[in-house]
């Protein structure tokens, strides 16, 4: 019943920004924490950043800091990812995940803690 779609991937250049957009259908973003995965061929999945519920707390990976931001738009029941200078080692399908729980920073970049997934959007850095 749940619903959860990723949006705004493409092909940019080294520099360029993109961003991406979680929306979600059949239930309320702002009783899920939300998490940005990303995973490149033949490497792991890896956690790139998190907005928490209630709060709105944030994390992000060392090597997003400064370039990436999170944030939600509850009125819009969605949840953004900006990316900004971007980088040809951030080529990856971003993946959006949602969990109804509060996440600390422990944990937030475990996708395993993450029960909803999106189906993934490619991101392209090409030099």
């Amino acid at each position: 019943q749940l619903q959860f779609v990723e949006s705004g991937g493409g092909l940019v250049q080294p520099g360029g920004s993109l961003r991406l957009s979680c929306a979600a259908s059949g239930f309320t973003l702002a009783y899920y924490s939300i998490g940005w995965f990303r995973q490149a061929p033949g490497k792991e999945r890896e956690g790139v950043s998190c907005i928490n519920r209630s709060d709105d707390s944030t994390y992000y990976a060392d090597s997003v800091k400064g370039r990436f931001t999170i944030s939600r738009d509850a009125a819009k029941n969605r949840v953004y990812l900006q990316m900004n200078n971007l980088k040809p080692e951030d080529t990856a399908v971003y993946y959006c995940a949602a969990v109804a729980k509060y996440l600390y920073g422990s944990f937030w970049y475990n996708s395993y803690e993450y029960n909803y997934w999106g189906q993934g959007t490619q991101v392209t850095v090409s030099s």
